[in-house]
């Protein structure tokens, strides 16, 4: 659990709705990976849950931050309103391994890197997960583009110079990573995070896999469409509106950069 009245070096922001059966687990992980004594703080951002979601993340130890639907809108606000130097973005079906801070602050301190995420693993049986997980890292070494559910992280300095997430109806993941890799190396941790394959479940193993491939290489090549970033729905199907204030200021550079003021990582 966090050490009481020093400010935590890293910020966990999880972007929640209608996560009960999920995010429980994920908070215990994510404190006892962290280890006794641990500098961390989790905030949930509720994007207006109908289920447990929030009562869980309070009994769990996370701290509660309501915010409007959809995940950019929903991970800037968690932002903003963080204590951490660094960040780490975590999706509320993914699992962090044990000494999970230590990964993160050892890959932020190699040379030359800006910002990080872990390895991927699914929790599921069966050839075509182990195909997905090859082809994850073959797409990690080949595009340096990892996904939201690979934990990515970095410190509020470097997100704040790049402005936070854009708010996009999807693909806000790799649209914040291509933007921050021109700034240095994106590296992969050591240790896997585990996310539930119910993506795949839901959608089907070949097509999930297919759509997410075309996604990387798209965007890779050329950048977001005009899909992505115009007017209408956020996400799956969350229909696209303005950001509440916390959030407001990631759209800026400006603004977000005197909101986010870079402090020292605590020792120890």
């Amino acid at each position: 659990m966090p050490v009481p009245d020093l400010a935590p070096a890293i910020s966990v922001v999880i972007p929640a709705l209608d996560e009960a059966r999920e995010l429980g687990p994920t908070l215990g992980h994510l404190f006892e990976g962290a280890g006794a004594g641990g500098r961390v703080e989790a905030i949930v951002v509720d994007g207006g849950s109908r289920d447990a979601t929030a009562a869980i993340a309070v009994r769990s130890g996370a701290r509660v931050l309501p915010s409007r639907r959809g995940r950019a809108l929903q991970m800037n606000a968690g932002a903003a309103a963080a204590r951490g130097d660094v960040l780490l973005f975590l999706h509320a079906d993914t699992r962090l391994p044990r000494g999970w801070p230590d990964h993160v602050l050892h890959t932020l301190a190699l040379p030359g890197v800006v910002a990080g995420a872990f390895r991927l693993r699914i929790d599921g049986a069966g050839a075509g997960l182990r195909l997905v997980e090859a082809g994850v890292a073959l797409r990690c070494l080949a595009l340096r583009l990892p996904y939201g559910d690979q934990a990515l992280f970095m410190t509020r300095e470097r997100f704040a110079s790049v402005g936070g997430y854009r708010p996009m109806r999807r693909l806000e993941d790799l649209d914040l990573v291509a933007r921050v890799r021109t700034r240095g190396t994106v590296a992969l941790a050591g240790a896997p995070v585990v996310t539930s394959a119910r993506a795949w479940a839901r959608r089907g193993l070949v097509r999930q896999t297919l759509e997410n491939g075309w996604l990387a290489v798209s965007y890779a090549v050329r950048g977001p469409s005009p899909f992505d970033l115009g007017e209408g729905s956020l996400g799956d199907g969350i229909p696209l509106s303005e950001p509440s204030d916390p959030a407001r200021v990631f759209i800026e550079p400006e603004n977000f950069a005197q909101c986010v003021t870079p402090r020292s990582t605590p020792e120890g």
